[in-house]
């Protein structure tokens, strides 16, 4: 009986103290919610009873930038532009008569400054247009502080792309990335020379793709930017835009803001379009540009609605040009675009950067809804002037119809003048039918001052590329009498 009695006692001493326990431990722990790896301590009394553990989410790691930022900002460079200054002349014909032609009064000479990226360990340097555009002198500073005076290789104002060259060897360069991969939230860095501040890295996320934002003037803008939020300012303009990976995804071109720096937004060229008009500009000269030949209205809820079309994503066609591509393939207007070449479209901004890839000549298939059915057709781009041949960079100096080279100094000094290009061995073509004579000096073309002969080509290209029924180019210059000369140059 002692020993049944002594085995009741150890019994319920055991539950009294398991159970003192148990009431201790529960009123002297805080309660707390278990998310990953991360704790975050409560109240007792400001908690529910159930507590909840998502031990199964992935750990949110630190974002590293470093390794993309050492990738990437040597080959940023810092590009210096240097323009005309204005001159002042007295032009009092009584004053000069006695004392001579006056001495020029010189305005200081106006610079400006942005961005470029090393793509070719031989120099080539991609930029804006808007950075060089109408530069006198363009030199580029590399990140170990060399210097380099820069040749202009082209430009399309259409894209707002330019292409430089240095004469240099075994340059840093940045691997070029395929924009088309980014995703909207991913991360992304912008490497340039705000404010003179160079080698400047700043990060930020993706916040929107195939941005259309109406900065670009050209009759033929393709925009389809990539937006983000990492800071930009003035001076990063034609710098880098890099994924984490340390490639370049974009050219930063512009900022959206009241007072002219940064207030949230920046968007930036894709490579998508930057690769194929630096490797248009490298081997024609200029940019080949292919056209559909379709007028674009982006789909609305209230679009869709009026026009029962099945979907809200595509680009809708308002209007088809007769002799068009796009008019010989089939298409027709209240067809919805959904894809070129099975790569999906869902804007207008969209449809423009696709066909923006490719060049006169090239076969596309286009996926598009018709009646609520989806059909492909095929169609053969075009460029402005309705056929599928390539232009040429030396097609606009031989519409002309001469040879041309840079005045020498002598010629320059007789003429008062500072540069210019003279006519040379005319032959038959648009300038003998326009009335020039050999000897003629240009001195501003479309109202560019006219430096050096690949200067004249160069806005003879533009010219030619401008969307317009007539191409026609305005020369102001003098002869080597004196005379003083404007002509209207039509080039077709």
């Amino acid at each position: 009986m002692k020993n049944v009695l002594k085995t009741l006692m150890i019994i319920v001493l055991t539950i009294g103290v398991s159970v003192a326990t148990t009431l201790y431990v529960v009123r002297h722990t805080e309660p707390s919610v278990v998310i990953g790896q991360s704790t975050i301590e409560g109240d007792s009394a400001s908690l529910p009873l159930a507590y909840a553990r998502f031990s199964s989410l992935p750990q949110a790691g630190e974002t590293d930038f470093t390794q993309a930022a050492e990738l990437s900002v040597n080959a940023v460079v810092h590009v210096k532009t240097t323009y005309k200054s204005q001159q002042m002349f007295q032009t009092d014909p009584l004053l000069e008569f006695f004392f001579g032609r006056p001495q020029q009064q010189r305005q200081p000479a106006p610079q400006a400054s942005g961005s470029g990226v090393i793509i070719t360990a031989d120099g080539y340097i991609v930029t804006n247009n808007h950075v060089i555009d109408k530069a006198e002198k363009i030199e580029v500073v590399l990140n170990d502080k060399r210097e380099f005076v820069a040749t202009l290789v082209g430009t399309d104002p259409n894209t707002d792309i330019a292409l430089l060259k240095i004469e240099a060897e075994n340059l840093p360069i940045i691997a070029v990335g395929n924009s088309d991969d980014l995703r909207v939230g991913e991360w992304v860095l912008a490497v340039g020379n705000p404010f003179n501040l160079t080698s400047t890295v700043t990060a930020g996320i993706v916040s929107a793709k195939a941005r259309n934002i109406n900065i670009i003037s050209s009759d033929m803008k393709i925009e389809s930017f990539i937006q983000t939020d990492a800071a930009v300012n003035p001076g990063n303009s034609g710098g880098a835009l890099v994924n984490t990976r340390g490639e370049l995804v974009g050219i930063n071109t512009a900022i959206a803001s009241q007072t002219g720096s940064y207030s949230g937004y920046s968007f930036a060229v894709p490579t998508s379009i930057m690769t194929k008009v630096v490797s248009d500009i490298k081997q024609y000269g200029v940019v080949q540009r292919a056209i559909l030949g379709v007028q674009i209205q982006e789909i609305t809820d209230q679009l869709r609605k009026e026009k029962n079309l099945p979907t809200l994503q595509g680009a809708y066609i308002a209007g088809v040009v007769d002799g068009s591509a796009a008019k010989e393939a089939g298409v027709e207007v209240g067809d919805v675009v959904t894809a070129i070449n099975s790569q999906r479209v869902t804007t207008g901004s969209e449809l423009q950067e696709q066909i923006g890839r490719y060049r006169p000549g090239d076969k596309i298939e286009l996926t598009l809804l018709r009646d609520g059915k989806q059909l492909t057709l095929t169609a053969e781009l075009r460029n402005k002037n309705g056929n599928t041949a390539i232009v040429e960079k030396n097609r606009s100096l031989d519409v002309l119809g001469a040879d041309f080279e840079a005045i020498s100094v002598n010629t320059a000094r007789s003429l008062g003048l500072r540069n210019g290009v003279e006519v040379k061995a005319l032959k038959k073509g648009a300038l003998q039918k326009s009335g020039i004579k050999q000897g003629y000096v240009i001195v501003k073309a479309n109202g560019e001052r006219v430096t050096s002969t690949e200067q004249l080509q160069q806005i003879m290209n533009n010219a030619l590329q401008a969307d317009a029924q007539e191409h026609v180019i305005f020369l102001s210059g003098m002869y080597p009498n004196g005379q003083v000369a404007h002509y209207a140059v039509a080039l077709d």
